[in-house]
């Protein structure tokens, strides 16, 4: 037996409805045992809108905390001290923004910067691949990834200024191949282009590839994650040792952060999904030479809604019970020398490396976007192709579905957390009493220099220094985000969506003999809208309709993520489609669903309207007696069920008309 091992960075993903309440939030997590803290922010943060903006109606506060000014950060972290903290921020397209907003506390609060540790995420390609929070197009963005490198090198050198994430891509139906294949390529993509940059001297080059951090996905095969990571492990230090040159094997190190796979959690037998998180959880800490450094574990009911502190206490409390009762700490890497782990790892080396070489040559993660999204949404296809007949066996889902009345779930409404929707009033109430109080020339200053920075071919020019100071001159998100609009403009990523998976069961034949049935009777094949309204850019389960529906025999209008309702009532008009499908995932349906209902009355659109997505039982039953035609929830995993309902309305709406 060695000397124990330290435990990992424990973290509990959270904020919600305003940086005060947020703030509770972590002192109380802190006080349970949590060693870090991890920060979800609203939408309209994320995609650069201030909570006045028209774009981010009925989104603020709903996912994440609203950040619109420095005040807010001060707020967020009242009482903590950011030299002593462990600050993880999810956070992309306005990455630059919100460090800069973080930096400046520090400095109020006396800080030294070189003392701060930490992780922006940064990493805009699986944006464009899975998480939809994108604003710029990819040059530009990377660009905007080389300068916070640049100067986290400088000033910031315990902060790993980007995290490079395959969580995302696995929960957007990678297989393991390709996590490790497309992650590791976005890594040597912005590493070459920080190399090239100027921006940093050639010799501090190992240190730029050393604070290179990475944040992963564990899925319930966790056997096969472990040798996931042990793969990573070795692939990643080869890359730094033989493309970057980099000698020291601590600079070498992969070095990661977890959550655990949250696309697994089920709405059905919600209790389940703690079984799955464990072993999720030991996918990534049994093997110690392939551990995370950081873990944050999602809650039970995450299928059901917004999780409440106690939720997220349980969760806290499963890794505690790891690390602290039992003896996983006690030993050393428990697979050294296994057969069968080894045998695994070298089968997943050789496919990735496969994989990685083919992404190289296509130019790399950023110039393949569109190419790595349409083989991810055929892989998504897959999987749901899996457990729909029954190949891949969910627990409660697919099998062993019967089940006693379970008491987490009797008060559905209680399970969750909900967040005030007068939130959204109070902050533009506050935005516009810190717009009042401020210095507009030197805000307007601090936009002028920051429009000027980035447009300049000058190394020694970095957009963290502009940044920084429309952040002390009282600047918001949404002039931040609005001043690169105009100099970037705004990006719209490939769907990915192409017809045919190859793999549907016999029984969607039946499917597509009614589409041709009604296209012979009405002159036209069926014809369906899906559209993702407001700022929920996750749209794995919209693709997944768009696909299954091509197949099933639908004609398809999917033009990709953020819509706004008045632009989903003029397509569904301008495309005379036979149904609407919204899909919502950001808790914000009960804002935006009657906006498009109300839209297409308007617009004399007579079709019926479905919404997709976790919306509670309350919530589904004031759709519907808005209007709503049908709302399905994750439990409506049967894609041929869905689009059998679909079609069944064209059919009768075709024969009453």
């Amino acid at each position: 037996m060695t000397e124990r091992a330290k435990p990992w960075v424990m973290r509990t993903y959270s904020g919600h409805s305003t940086a005060r309440a947020s703030n509770e939030l972590f002192r109380a997590n802190l006080a349970k045992g949590q060693t870090g803290l991890s920060i979800a922010f609203d939408l309209p943060t994320q995609t650069g809108y201030d909570p006045d903006d028209a774009n981010a109606a009925g989104e603020v506060g709903k996912v994440g905390v609203p950040v619109a000014h420095l005040g807010h950060v001060r707020q967020l972290f009242d009482g903590l001290s950011l030299d002593e903290m462990n600050t993880s921020m999810t956070i992309n397209a306005t990455a630059a923004w919100l460090w800069s907003l973080y930096l400046v506390l520090a400095e109020e609060q006396g800080a030294d910067l070189a003392r701060l540790a930490g992780t922006t995420q940064n990493d805009i390609v699986k944006e464009y691949l899975s998480r939809g929070t994108y604003i710029f197009a990819p040059e530009p963005s990377r660009r905007l990834i080389v300068d916070m490198i640049a100067f986290a090198e400088t000033n910031v050198p315990k902060w790993n200024p980007i995290n490079v994430c395959s969580y995302h891509l696995q929960e957007a139906g990678a297989t393991p191949v390709q996590e490790i294949a497309y992650a590791l390529a976005t890594a040597i993509d912005v590493l070459d282009a920080v190399a090239a940059s100027g921006k940093v001297d050639p010799s501090a080059m190992p240190s730029v590839v050393g604070r290179i951090s990475f944040f992963v996905n564990a899925g319930v095969r966790f056997v096969e994650e472990i040798a996931k990571l042990r793969t990573f492990t070795a692939m990643w230090d080869e890359i730094c040792r033989t493309r970057y040159g980099v000698q020291d094997p601590a600079k070498r190190r992969f070095r990661y952060g977890v959550q655990v796979n949250s696309l697994g959690l089920t709405e059905q037998q919600p209790e389940n999904n703690v079984a799955r998180i464990v072993l999720e959880m030991l996918g990534v800490t049994l093997s110690s030479d392939a551990r995370a450094r950081a873990v944050q574990l999602p809650a039970w009911n995450e299928a059901l809604g917004l999780p409440r502190p106690w939720d997220q206490q349980w969760s806290l409390r499963l890794q505690q019970v790891l690390a602290f009762e039992s003896d996983l700490l006690e030993y050393p890497d428990l697979f050294a020398g296994s057969i069968v782990m080894d045998a695994k790892v070298r089968e997943l080396t050789l496919a990735a490396r496969a994989e990685l070489d083919d992404v190289l040559a296509l130019g790399g993660a950023f110039a393949a976007v569109e190419e790595l999204k349409a083989r991810l949404v055929a892989s998504q296809a897959e999987r749901v192709a899996r457990i729909e007949s029954g190949e891949q066996v969910v627990v409660g889902v697919n099998r062993f579905t019967e089940t006693a009345p379970s008491p987490l779930t009797a008060d559905l409404d209680a399970a969750i957390l909900t967040v005030d929707p007068d939130v959204e009033r109070q902050l533009v109430e506050d935005l516009a009493a810190w717009r009042a109080n401020r210095d507009e020339a030197a805000v307007a200053a601090a936009l002028a220099e920051l429009a000027r920075v980035v447009t300049s071919d000058d190394p020694a020019d970095n957009v963290m220094a502009p940044s920084m100071a429309l952040a002390r001159a009282g600047g918001t998100t949404g002039e931040w985000a609005n001043c690169l609009r105009g100099v970037f403009g705004e990006y719209r990523a490939p769907t990915g969506v192409r017809a045919g998976v190859g793999r549907r069961a016999a029984s969607f034949a039946a499917l597509v003999g009614r589409s041709k049935a009604l296209a012979e009777r009405r002159g036209a094949p069926p014809k369906l809208l899906v559209a993702k309204p407001g700022l929920d850019g996750h749209s794995n389960g919209a693709e997944q309709i768009a696909v299954a529906a091509r197949d099933a025999g639908f004609e398809v209008v999917y033009q990709g993520i953020r819509l706004s309702p008045e632009e989903i009532v003029a397509v569904a008009r301008d495309e005379d489609v036979d149904i609407v499908g919204i899909s919502l995932l950001s808790g914000s349906h009960l804002a935006l669903v009657p906006r498009v209902l109300d839209g297409l009355a308007a617009a004399g659109v007579a079709v019926p309207v479905v919404v997709g997505g976790i919306v509670p039982e309350a919530d589904a039953q004031r759709l519907r007696e808005a209007g709503v035609a049908a709302v399905y929830t994750p439990k409506d995993f049967s894609l041929e069920a869905i689009m059998s309902d679909l079609l069944a309305m064209v059919e009768a709406t075709s024969v009453s008309g």
